[in-house]
């Protein structure tokens, strides 16, 4: 009857109807496959754990992620004050060593610069002669001086602008 109205076999029809059965079991064999495959890591998973104590785990790390971000917040606050500290500390610094006198040897004067980040600070000038030794102290401000400067002040000057040591 049916052979009549579609003109088909119904030969065609089961032999399709089981290939299609037999497909529809080895897609149930592979998922089965794949379910078992995720039940093992799942319980490897959850292995000596309940859902409490994986909460429990869970609220530890987050609050200790938080505890992390504020010591981060805090380090961040104390690096900027260092920094803005390090600007006013003296960083560069210039030593010349010099004979102010001719007859007198061994290099007993000098000329010492030292200044911060914005180049602002001091040179102390120290003669020594047979007579005594006296001490000079100039301001330099921006990296100038108001007063004139010696030729061994200026190349100490010079050396701790440049970061050289001669």
């Amino acid at each position: 009857m049916i052979e009549q109205y579609l003109g088909i076999q119904t030969d065609y029809i089961v032999i399709g109807l089981a290939a299609f059965a037999i497909v529809l079991l080895i897609l149930v064999i592979v998922q089965a496959a794949r379910i078992s495959k995720l039940q093992k890591r799942y319980a490897q998973f959850m292995q000596g754990k309940d859902g409490a104590s994986l909460e429990d785990t869970l609220i530890k790390k987050l609050e200790k992620v938080e505890e992390l971000d504020q010591k981060n917040e805090l380090n961040e606050a104390k690096i900027d004050k260092l920094n803005r500290d390090l600007e006013q500390c003296f960083q560069k610094v210039g030593l010349l060593k010099y004979d102010a006198l001719d007859e007198m040897g061994g290099k007993l004067s000098f000329a010492l610069t030292m200044l911060d980040e914005k180049n602002n600070g001091f040179i102390i000038n120290s003669v020594h002669s047979r007579e005594g030794s006296y001490s000079y102290i100039k301001e330099i401000i921006d990296g100038n001086s108001i007063i004139g400067l010696s030729p061994e002040e200026d190349k100490a000057l010079s050396m701790a602008l440049n970061g050289t040591d001669e």
